[in-house]
C-alpha cells in the first residue's frame, strides 16, 4: 500500500476526531458559555447538517480542480474551521467554526476514496478504501478519549487547537505524498443527480439517516448519561468512549466480512438489535456495569450497518458512486442532527438524561421497517423481471421451424 494512504488516514483520523469528540466536552462547553446541554447539542446537530450540505456541495465543486488540490483545499478549510472553534469568544461563533469544519467532511471522504482507488490495482481497490477509513475508526478509539482527556486537563479549547494541527500534518501530508491526478472530465450536475430518482437509493439514504440516528441519540448525551444517571465521574467519560469506539471498530470489522454476503439480512439483524439495545439503555443506564456493556454493544451494532448501508447505496448508484457515496455520508450526519435535536428535545421536555435512549430505538426501528420495505421492492422488481424473461423464448419454436 503506498504511503499516499497514510496521508488520507490522517486526514480522516482528524475529522473523526473533531466530529465525535464533542461529545465528551459537551458540559464544559455549555458551562464556558453559560448555555444549557440541550443548546450545546446544537454543536452536534449545526456539524452534522454542515456534512449534509457540504458532502454534494463540495463534492461537483470538485470536479473543477484536480482531486488532489480539493483535498488540500478540504483539508485547509477543516483546520480554519477548528482554529475558529478554539477561539470562539461567544457560542455562535464556536457553533460557525463547528459548521465550517463540516463542510470538509463528506467531500474528503467521497473524493478520498477514489483517490485511493486510484493508487492501488483493482485487486485492491477495497483495501485500499479501508485503510484510509481506518483512520475514522482508530479516531473513535484514540483520537476521541485523547481530546476528551486534554479537554478535560488542559481546556476544551487546546483540543481543537490539537485537532487543527492534526489537520495541517494531513494537508502536508496530501501535499507530500499524494500523486497528481487529472480532474473528471465530461462531468454534468444533472447527470450526478439523475441518480437519486432511483427509490432503492432514496431507501438506503433512508435507512443511514435513521439507523445511524440511532447511535447518535443515545450517544450525543452520553456525558451527562453517564455522570448523572450512571454515577461514573467525569474522568471516566474518557475511558467509556475507548469502549464505545472498541465496539465501533468490532463493528465495522463484521459489517465489513458480511456486507459483501448477505448485506439484508445482516441490516436486519443489527438494526433490530440495535433498537433493541437502545431501549433497554434506558434501564442499563442506571448501573454501571450495565452501561458499559451496553455502550460497546451501541457502537458494535451500529457501525455494523456501516459497511452494507455503503455498499447499498454504491451498489444502486453505479452511474454516480463519487456523489452518492459522499452524499450518503451526509446522510449519517443528518442522522446524527436529528437525533441530536430530538434528544434535546425530550432533554428539555424533563423527560430526564435516559430519554433519548428511547427516541434512539423508535430510530432504529424505523430503518429496520425501511430495510424490509426495500427487500420486498426489490424482489417485485426483480419478479418482473423474470416474468419478462421468461415470456421471451416463447417465438423460438417458431424461429426454429423457420430454419
Amino acid at each position: 500500500m503506498p504511503l499516499a494512504l497514510l496521508a488520507l488516514a490522517i486526514g480522516a483520523f482528524g475529522i473523526g476526531t473533531t466530529e465525535f469528540v464533542i461529545m465528551g466536552l459537551l458540559p464544559a462547553v455549555a458551562g464556558d458559555f453559560q448555555v444549557s446541554i440541550p443548546t450545546a447539542g446544537f454543536l452536534v446537530t449545526g456539524y452534522a447538517l454542515g456534512v449534509v450540505l457540504g458532502a454534494p456541495l463540495m463534492t461537483l465543486l470538485g470536479t473543477r480542480v484536480t482531486r488532489k488540490r480539493m483535498l488540500m483545499l478540504l483539508m485547509g478549510l477543516f483546520v480554519v474551521g477548528n482554529v475558529v472553534s478554539a477561539l470562539a469568544p461567544v457560542f455562535g461563533v464556536m457553533l460557525a467554526g463547528r459548521v465550517i469544519a463540516s463542510l470538509a467532511h463528506g467531500a474528503f471522504f467521497g473524493i478520498g476514496s477514489v483517490v485511493a482507488a486510484g493508487l492501488v490495482p483493482p485487486r485492491k481497490k477495497a483495501g485500499a478504501i479501508a485503510m484510509m477509513f481506518t483512520g475514522l475508526t482508530v479516531a473513535n478509539v484514540v483520537g476521541v478519549p485523547l481530546g476528551t482527556f486534554i479537554g478535560q486537563t488542559a481546556g476544551w479549547r487546546t483540543t481543537f487547537l490539537v485537532v487543527a494541527a492534526l489537520g495541517v500534518v494531513g494537508l502536508l501530508g496530501v501535499a507530500k505524498l499524494v500523486p497528481e491526478q487529472p480532474k473528471a472530465e465530461g462531468v454534468r450536475i444533472r447527470h450526478e443527480l439523475a441518480v437519486f430518482r432511483n427509490v432503492q437509493v432514496l431507501l438506503a439514504m433512508a435507512m443511514t439517516v435513521l439507523g445511524f440516528g440511532g447511535v447518535f441519540a443515545a450517544i450525543t448525551y452520553i456525558t451527562p448519561m453517564m455522570t448523572e444517571i450512571a454515577g461514573y465521574s467525569a474522568s471516566s467519560v474518557t475511558w467509556l468512549l475507548v469502549l464505545f469506539g472498541l465496539g465501533m471498530v468490532g463493528g465495522n470489522l463484521i459489517g465489513g466480512k458480511f456486507a459483501d454476503r448477505r448485506p439484508m439480512p445482516l441490516l436486519y439483524v443489527s438494526l433490530g438489535a440495535l433498537a433493541v439495545v437502545l431501549g433497554l439503555f434506558t434501564v442499563t443506564a442506571h448501573d454501571k456495569t450495565a452501561a458499559a456493556v451496553t455502550l460497546v454493544l451501541i457502537g458494535a451494532l451500529g457501525f455494523a450497518t456501516v459497511p452494507p448501508l455503503q455498499k447499498r447505496v454504491l451498489d444502486q448508484a453505479v452511474a454516480a458512486p463519487t456523489l452518492a457515496s459522499a452524499v450518503n455520508i451526509g446522510a449519517f450526519n443528518l442522522g446524527n442532527a436529528l437525533s441530536a435535536w430530538l434528544g434535546g428535545l425530550v432533554i428539555a421536555a424533563g423527560l430526564g438524561y435516559t430519554a433519548p435512549n428511547g427516541v434512539g430505538a423508535a430510530l432504529a426501528a424505523s430503518a429496520l421497517v425501511l430495510a424490509v420495505l426495500s427487500s420486498i421492492l426489490e424482489r417485485r422488481e426483480t419478479g418482473r423481471g423474470r416474468i419478462v424473461a421468461g415470456s421471451g423464448p416463447e417465438p423460438a419454436p417458431v424461429a426454429a421451424a423457420r430454419h
